[in-house]
């Protein structure tokens, strides 16, 4: 079997309001720009060789429906007016040949 191994990467971000927590996530998937595909959650290695690019050019270049791994920083509250945050974090080593760590 051949191993999938990413060489590309982009960050996007999206923030999503309701009072239903599952229609909040959709609505911040939309917002991110990658509602229409099955997401699939992965842990925090960054491949070795790796590329960063930026979020517009990474969307154009999937395809509705496609499986988008991703290491999703979330956070949730029924609290109305509550300000909330999640982050991520890349460790990208100048070795190039090493892998990196993204952190949520």
């Amino acid at each position: 079997m051949e191993a999938f191994v990413p060489k590309k990467v982009f960050l996007t971000k999206g923030v999503g309001r309701h009072k239903e927590k599952l229609a909040s996530f959709e609505e911040a998937l939309r917002d991110a720009k990658i509602a229409n595909f099955n997401i699939v959650p992965v842990s925090s290695i960054m491949p070795p060789y790796c590329k960063l690019i930026p979020a517009s050019e990474g969307v154009r270049k999937l395809r509705s429906g496609q499986i988008l791994h991703a290491v999703l920083a979330r956070n949730a509250t029924n609290e109305h007016h509550r300000l909330l945050c999640a982050s991520i974090g890349m460790a990208i080593p100048k070795n190039r040949s090493l892998h990196g760590y993204i952190s949520e």
